[in-house]
Formats: C-alpha cells, sequence, structure tokens
C-alpha cells in the first residue's frame, strides 16, 4: 500500500525521483549541495509569515474572484498560426501564451486544468470553468517552454493530453523527469542550464535566462531549475520571464539576448511577503525596459487567484506605471490575439467586467 501510495503522488504531485537521476548535474554553477540556487532569496519576508498571510485572506475584502467570470473570446485553433514573417500572439490565461514566430508555433507554461494544483479537487479555481481554447482544439505545437515545475506553471494533465501533439519540450534542467515519468518520449525533452542555446533546422534560436526565484512541487524545494526564455527567429524575438523577483539579471538578459519585440512578463499573484520572488507590477515595467523591449505583455494574471490583491489590481498598476514611463502595453482580453506591428488592443476590457 505505501508503494501504491507513493507511485501515485510521484505521478501526480511530482515528488522527486532517486537522486541518481541528477548524476552530472553537480557541474552546473546553478546547483550547490543538491539543490539549485541562485541567491538564495527567501520566500517570506522576516515581517510576514503563513499564518499572518492566511488571517489576510480569510479576512481580506478584496474582489479576488471576479464575478460573474471575466467574458473570454474563443480563438479557431487554425486562427493561431500567423503568416511565415510574423509575429502573433494569443493570450490563454495566466502564462499560458500561443506564440507564433517564423510559423512556428510555441506554447509557453501550459496549464489547461481546472485548478494549478496536483488534486483536481483542491486549490484555487479558474475564473472561467475552462480555458478560451480546449487543448483538444489546439494544432499541432512546434515547441512548448516550460519555466519551472510549479503547479501553475507545469500541469501533469495538461502535458499528458499534450504529449501526442508537440514536436519538442524545452525545460529547464531536472523538470526532464517530471516529463519522463508523464510518458513524454525522451527524444522530445531538450533540459537547460542558464545561458544554454539551441537552433533547430529552419526554427527559432532559444535561450534559458536566468530568474531569482525557486522551483518544487509538494514538499520538496529546488530539485530543479527555473528560467525565463528568450526567443528569437529571422525577424522577430520575444521574452518570456517566467516568475521571479526584480534584480539586476534582467539588464544583462537585454544585453546579452535584446531587445525583444515583445515581452511576456509575469505580473500578478505579488505580494510584499514574497518581493523576492515575484515582481511588483511597477517591477514588471522596469524588467521590460531593463531588458530592451518595445511591447509588454502582462501575463500571470486574469485566471487564477493565488495571492491577496483583487483581481484587476495586477493590470490596473501596470497600466498606470507604463503611461508614466511611456512604455507601450498590449492587453488582450482572455483568448484574444494580437500581431506585432498592426493596431494593438487597447480596450481595457477588465473595467466592463467590473461594472
Amino acid at each position: 500500500m505505501i508503494t501504491e501510495i507513493r507511485s501515485w503522488l510521484t505521478a501526480s504531485a511530482g515528488i522527486p525521483g532517486p537522486k541518481k537521476r541528477r548524476k552530472n548535474l553537480e557541474i552546473r554553477p546553478e546547483f550547490v549541495n543538491g539543490k539549485y540556487t541562485n541567491a538564495p532569496p527567501r520566500l517570506f519576508t522576516p515581517r510576514r509569515n503563513r499564518w499572518s498571510l492566511l488571517g489576510e485572506m480569510i479576512t481580506s475584502k478584496r474582489k479576488r474572484i471576479p464575478s460573474p467570470p471575466p467574458v473570454q473570446q474563443k480563438p479557431a485553433g487554425d486562427s493561431l498560426r500567423g503568416a511565415d514573417d510574423q509575429l502573433k500572439l494569443t493570450w490563454l490565461g495566466h502564462s499560458t501564451t500561443v506564440i507564433s514566430l517564423d510559423g512556428y508555433l510555441i506554447l509557453t507554461d501550459p496549464i489547461f486544468s481546472r485548478r494549478p494544483s496536483p488534486f483536481p479537487f483542491i486549490g484555487p479555481k479558474r475564473f472561467n470553468r475552462r480555458p478560451p481554447l480546449p487543448l483538444r482544439e489546439l494544432p499541432f505545437i512546434d515547441a512548448v517552454l516550460v519555466s519551472h515545475d510549479h503547479y501553475d506553471h507545469l500541469d501533469r494533465r495538461s502535458i499528458i493530453k499534450l504529449k501526442h501533439k508537440t514536436g519538442m519540450f524545452h525545460v529547464p534542467l531536472g523538470v526532464g523527469r517530471h516529463l519522463l515519468r508523464w510518458g513524454v518520449p525522451r527524444e522530445k525533452i531538450r533540459e537547460y542550464s542558464w545561458w544554454d542555446r539551441w537552433q533547430g533546422e529552419n526554427g527559432p534560436e532559444f535561450i534559458a535566462t536566468p530568474g531569482q526565484h525557486f522551483s518544487g512541487r509538494f514538499l520538496h524545494r529546488n530539485d530543479t531549475l527555473w528560467a525565463g526564455w528568450a526567443i528569437r527567429g529571422t525577424k522577430h524575438s520575444i521574452f518570456f520571464s517566467g516568475d521571479g523577483g526584480y534584480w539586476p539579471a534582467f539588464a544583462e538578459i537585454g544585453r546579452r539576448c535584446g531587445p525583444f519585440d515583445v515581452t511576456l512578463m509575469e505580473c500578478g499573484q505579488y505580494n510584499e511577503s514574497w518581493a523576492q520572488v515575484h515582481m511588483m507590477p511597477e517591477e514588471t515595467v522596469q524588467a521590460h525596459i531593463d531588458v530592451g523591449g518595445k511591447i509588454l505583455m502582462p501575463v500571470h494574471w486574469g485566471a487564477f487567484s493565488i495571492s491577496l490583491h483583487s483581481w484587476t489590481e495586477p493590470v490596473e498598476r501596470l497600466v498606470a506605471e507604463a503611461e508614466s514611463q511611456g512604455v507601450t502595453v498590449a492587453l488582450p482580453p482572455l483568448g484574444g490575439q494580437f500581431v506585432f506591428g498592426q493596431p494593438l488592443p487597447e480596450k481595457r476590457w477588465w473595467e466592463h467586467e467590473q461594472q
């Protein structure tokens, strides 16, 4: 019975496998004393702890869950791929975005499940019962990019359904063993340390970039690496930040990989208590400037409530800061699309949802 429970938790919750699977990782600079690290940042500041946050969550009167749920657009599966010379983006909520670059389809941090949780009956619910586009209606995806293995970025149920319709999974070091356990063929998995890069035949270049964050599933932490992604095509480039606090490496990313036509930047699920591992909206704008971005598209908001702020606070604060800094922002609604170089979605759709 214990063996069966362990096997189920290993598959569902992502408990790390035997340490022998991590051999050869200790040569990497981010791997210290059996764990990945990069500061290491504290999850909670000294002034706050889990219990005070729990109390605030219970007593807070902020509108964390929209009611009714936000209206979603439903893009057609065949509309995701733009022309070969276009950069086209379709936001499916949270950090899940379909990028069409050089006619190549890329999917970031896919989560199509109802909850970002190892268990279908525990955890925060998606604002809408279903994502804007059902996973079954996705066309063949050339590449899936995963930033780290937290449940709201690496969703087992989504990966299992994607493994037969994806060409390659690009993941940080250590994350590949999750995918192997879920049945993804080894030849479809490519693992990266920071600054590793790869370019396939007739496809864009992928570069894993540093982030100030942490990883972990269930009771384990930092057994795998985390990363952002620079994606460079023949005419266009894009930066996906993944999760992380604001830190000087953004400027280095800009020097080494920028500039970028579009940045997909974390904005949401923050709190002052964990400011070292999640950016505040004003820092999101500054990080976009640091990496040399032209158009900022905020992600990591709009689908789930995993923090204490109201559901619209991230985008409201970001828009105010972007206007003061002269930064151009793309704000597609859930399921919305835009093409770089064409008119951007300007309607503040969340304001209508609040009325």
